[in-house]
């Protein structure tokens, strides 16, 4: 009698179970080695299945020296190829194709492994695994208490957890020693067999290193190496289960989400409660007769069976997304949004007319819509998010209106500065909070809390003065120092030197900045500076990355230089010189002087577009001048 066992049958010990039972008398085993590679993989991985199947096979090679078994090797190991697609049945093929080839008995635990040999028509010995690793309840649930929010264990080190309530968290030891390598691996083995076998558990994640489990109300991430430096289990249940009742501003909220499909994003820090109130807000819509569904990775949130929970499909939410839009939701929270591609499936899926309520991490209200600047349109940004909830320790803290509205904005006075402005407003005094807008040629977020109590350097002021300094510091080789009057009005000082280099031939330079930021500039000598001293020590100018510097210059004696050719980015205007790191060179355009800048890393000089200095140079390009650099003096 010939036998070929599968992975599955020498893992769970079939072979000389069915020795020492005496059905398997003198019996030839061949063991592919497609199965030894597998184990010897499953082994590497960590895995218990691996070291059990490895086992088996030395008790095979002790009753093969006892006479009892013919022991053969055959077949050739599998590829890496197919080891990765050995879920895909690659390995099963091999040892099916063996089994055909020796005219043998293909013994196996895999039911589907069975199936397709009897199909293929070899002679099939099935028998019922072995219900490895089995328990009733999770292995570590004794380790939580009512106020324990996740738990945290890690080979050699002494198991943790978080416990307290809702914003009052502390991260406590909860035993004296320290867990070994042997129970850590007894305690991942067992969790990720519990989900595989349990109705009530699924497997979320499966890669190299890393499973995340979902079982009941507990999600658990089990980390092994060597994606992590020793085994990690780390399990985080919800502390309460909450309804829109137990928050504050519960009726106007309720009206809110009732009064049309809205686009929401409950913000926090990590704990703060986000999740725990988006389920109450699920909760709360589905029995408001609203179609709600859910996408999360992993899927954790606590809702209803009638509230239909998707994981990332192919895992891309983007998939998910194009088959809700199928589905017809009236509304759907996705937690989490994160990444840029969250973003942009939160926005597509509003835009298509869905109300969305997305869970955003953020320290303080308005960052949560700050985190969609970039990532979208500016002028989007209303239609998409309407709503931002701010969750501090388990309640409800900020609530904030979004909206656009065309208008100079806040602290400015030229009417020809109108422009599309967001208003975030704070619900529950309708006063205006926070203005996010396009102010040269950036967009920047201005808190408006002081911006009519006159401080200029409040609000719209400190934005100003940055954008001044930054234009000034741009085409100024020494240092400067900004004054604002009033929101309308900056005095800049300036090194005598730079008088002439800041306000341009006939004033153009500085006429220019001024147009474009809307604020009436007067320049003057640091002397002029009440209090000053008539000096003023001389900026560097450069962060040493290579950008400009900026000094007066002008020509110098008939030295052509060397001839350049910039390149224009997205960001940069980018001029490769031959001098070394750290040499200052002037810049000119047909021999007449445009700036100087310090040589940075690489060799080159970087001028940050938008700056008026590299309008200059982007005007000297267009119009096909002659760009060289010649070493300052």
């Amino acid at each position: 009698m010939k036998v070929v066992p599968d992975t599955s049958a020498v893992v769970d010990g079939r072979v000389s179970e069915r020795v020492a039972a005496g059905s398997y008398e003198s019996v030839t085993v061949l063991v592919p080695e497609a199965v030894v590679g597998e184990l010897e993989s499953q082994a590497n991985d960590g895995l218990e299945s691996g070291w059990d199947g490895l086992s088996e096979l030395k008790r095979l090679a002790d009753l093969a020296d006892d006479g009892t078994i013919e022991l053969r090797y055959v077949g050739e190991r599998a590829s890496g190829d197919a080891r990765s697609h050995a879920h895909e049945g690659d390995v099963d093929a091999l040892i099916r194709d063996l089994a055909t080839d020796h005219g043998a008995t293909l013994l196996s635990s895999d039911i589907v492994q069975a199936e397709v040999a009897r199909a293929k028509g070899l002679d099939v010995e099935y028998v019922e695994p072995v219900a490895r690793g089995v328990v009733d309840d999770l292995p570590i649930q004794d380790f939580f208490t009512d106020e324990t929010m996740s738990v945290h264990l890690k080979t050699d080190t002494v198991p943790k957890a978080k416990r307290g309530q809702l914003g009052e968290m502390r991260y406590v030891e909860i035993e004296e020693e320290p867990t070994d390598e042997a129970q850590m691996r007894e305690w991942a083995n067992s969790i990720v067999d519990l989900a595989r076998q349990s109705n009530e558990g699924f497997i979320e994640l499966s890669d190299d290193g890393m499973d995340i489990v979902q079982f009941r109300n507990y999600r658990i991430a089990v980390a092994r190496p060597p994606f992590a430096d020793g085994i990690e289990i780390t399990a985080v249940r919800p502390i309460a289960k909450t309804t829109l009742d137990d928050y504050e501003f519960a009726d106007e909220l309720r009206e809110r989400f009732l009064e049309r499909k809205r686009g929401v994003l409950i913000s926090g820090s990590p704990g703060a409660g986000k999740s725990t109130f988006a389920q109450a807000v699920a909760e709360f819509l589905n029995d408001a007769d609203y179609a709600v569904k859910t996408m999360e990775k992993p899927r954790d949130l606590q809702v209803g069976p009638e509230i239909t929970q998707y994981g990332a499909l192919g895992g891309d939410m983007a998939n998910t997304a194009d088959s809700l839009l199928l589905v017809r939701p009236d509304y759907t929270v996705y937690d989490e949004v994160r990444k840029t591609d969250d973003f942009e499936v939160f926005a597509d899926m509003r835009m298509a007319g869905v109300g969305m309520v997305g869970v955003v991490h953020a320290s303080r209200a308005i960052d949560a819509l700050q985190r969609l600047v970039g990532r979208v349109e500016l002028g989007m940004i209303p239609q998409i998010v309407d709503t931002v909830v701010y969750i501090e320790a388990g309640e409800v803290h900020t609530v904030y209106d979004v909206e656009t509205e065309v208008k100079v904005p806040a602290g400015l006075t030229a009417e020809d500065l109108a422009r599309p402005v967001i208003q975030v407003s704070n619900f529950e005094t309708g006063r205006p909070e926070y203005e996010i807008y396009t102010f040269n040629r950036q967009v920047v977020t201005v808190p408006l809390d002081d911006a009519d109590d006159g401080d200029a350097e409040s609000g719209v002021g400190r934005i100003a003065k940055q954008e001044i300094e930054r234009e000034i510091r741009s085409v100024a080789h020494g240092h400067v120092d900004v004054e604002l009057k009033g929101n309308d009005k900056a005095v800049v000082y300036v090194t005598e030197g730079d008088i002439g280099t800041v306000i341009g031939k006939g004033g153009g330079r500085i006429s220019d900045i001024e147009n474009r930021l809307g604020i009436e500039i007067d320049v003057r000598t640091h002397a002029d500076k009440p209090g000053g001293s008539g000096s003023a020590s001389t900026g560097a100018g450069t962060n040493g990355t290579g950008g400009t510097d900026g000094s007066a210059g002008g020509q110098v004696g008939d030295e052509r230089g060397t001839v350049v050719e910039p390149e224009i980015t997205s960001r940069h205007v980018v001029i490769d010189v031959d001098d070394g790191v750290g040499e200052t060179v002037e810049v000119r355009a047909d021999g007449e002087y445009l700036f100087t800048a310090t040589v940075g890393r690489g060799g080159e000089v970087q001028v940050s577009r938008g700056s008026a200095i590299a309008e200059e140079l982007e005007d000297a390009i267009d119009r096909k001048r002659r760009v060289t650099v010649v070493p300052a003096r």
